[in-house]
């Protein structure tokens, strides 16, 4: 019997490895599973196999001397280099090269959900590490809101004058390696007062050429496909601590925003150091002073003109930096990680970077048994 060849295309179709978008799909029923059962995902994945990961990690990628993402970008361009060698030289008309532009895109997101998933993402299932402390933040009133700012402000002009004695801004600090280390060493002593695993030895680096980051509308990200996070080197030297330390808490785990905030100011105002103390400190007031400008501007304006000289340098020197650098997709980029937050499982989307004082205040609380 004469062999009749199929039509073009149909080949293709039916055939060829759909290994990863099988495993993408794999993954997403795997997430779903998860999230109805967070105690598990919180004892299996998070307490469990996210250590065996992180520890992993750290122990190959981030002993490279450079950022591994750059490594990512590379092998991503040969892949793409790869696909459109194979469209032009190995397949025939538009069908097959139709159907293998989908098997390829399909396998490349399902290879980009897979692993996301598996290195880091099933954390965002895991229980709220608010319900783990049993804390209850609530919008805070504008009276008790001046109360904390008042602290706040207290203990900002008691840290200051250990790291400058004169009221000029603060610019400059330690080198980055030394600032990379202090910040891992006091996240691993810290860490234990949240009831969180520390295991590992996470890298926060930073991105060069500096101000791209920030250009995109980012400042720190924490990257899944490497275990590593980065922060745009541009950054005031002042906001660094605070950020070293935010990245650090999605490094061991914590995926929700609000939470990442938090643990990174335990972890600089329980530090030794008082360059981390007043870090800690001071974003935390920069957060506070928009909760009261929001309120009553001319409380804003009364609480302000009580602030130390040096402090109110400081901030003005953070604002100036801010601006010195102006992102090119703004709008862009907060809707994107507002959506990219909501589909996660983070209701509150970007607004949950905002929770800080609530959640500070609420810890007080706790602390004194209130």
């Amino acid at each position: 019997m004469q062999h009749v060849p199929p039509p073009e295309g149909v080949g293709i179709r039916l055939t060829g490895n759909w290994t990863w978008s099988v495993l993408g799909v794999f993954a997403l029923l795997i997430r779903y599973v998860a999230g109805r059962f967070p105690e598990g995902t919180e004892e299996l994945y998070s307490r469990t196999i996210f250590p065996v990961i992180r520890n992993s990690l750290d122990a190959t990628l981030s002993t490279l001397p450079f950022p591994t993402v750059y490594l990512f970008a590379a092998s991503a361009l040969a892949v793409l280099i790869h696909f459109f060698w194979l469209f032009f030289r190995r397949y025939r008309g538009w069908k097959d090269r139709s159907w293998y532009t989908v098997r390829s895109m399909c396998n490349g997101l399902g290879l980009l959900v897979f692993f996301f998933l598996v290195l880091w993402g099933f954390n965002y299932q895991r229980l709220p590490i608010f319900a783990q402390l049993d804390l209850r933040p609530v919008p805070l009133d504008e009276a008790r809101l001046v109360e904390e700012m008042e602290l706040t402000r207290n203990l900002l002009a008691q840290y200051r004058p250990y790291i400058r004695r004169d009221t000029a801004a603060i610019e400059e600090t330690v080198d980055y390696p030394e600032l990379e280390e202090l910040v891992r060493r006091e996240v691993g002593e810290n860490l234990y007062l949240l009831g969180l695993n520390y295991s590992g030895k996470p890298r926060t680096r930073q991105f060069y050429p500096a101000g791209f980051m920030r250009h995109m509308g980012i400042y720190g990200i924490y990257f899944p496909f490497t275990g590593e996070s980065y922060l745009d080197p541009s950054l005031h030297a002042l906001e660094k601590p605070f950020t070293i330390a935010h990245e650090m808490a999605h490094s061991y785990g914590v995926t929700d925003e609000g939470e990442a905030n938090f643990i990174a100011w335990v972890i600089c105002t329980n530090s030794e150091s008082m360059l981390l103390k007043y870090s800690g400190q001071l974003k935390l007031l920069r957060y506070q002073l928009n909760d009261l400008y929001r309120i009553n501007p001319d409380s804003y304006r009364d609480f302000t003109a009580t602030l130390p000289v040096g402090v109110v340098n400081d901030l003005a020197s953070i604002r100036r930096n801010i601006l010195s650098i102006t992102p090119l997709f703004s709008e862009v980029s907060r809707k994107s990680n507002d959506l990219y937050l909501k589909t996660q499982g983070v209701k509150a989307g970007v607004q949950s970077y905002a929770q800080l004082p609530m959640l500070v205040y609420a810890w007080r609380n706790q602390l004194k048994g209130i």
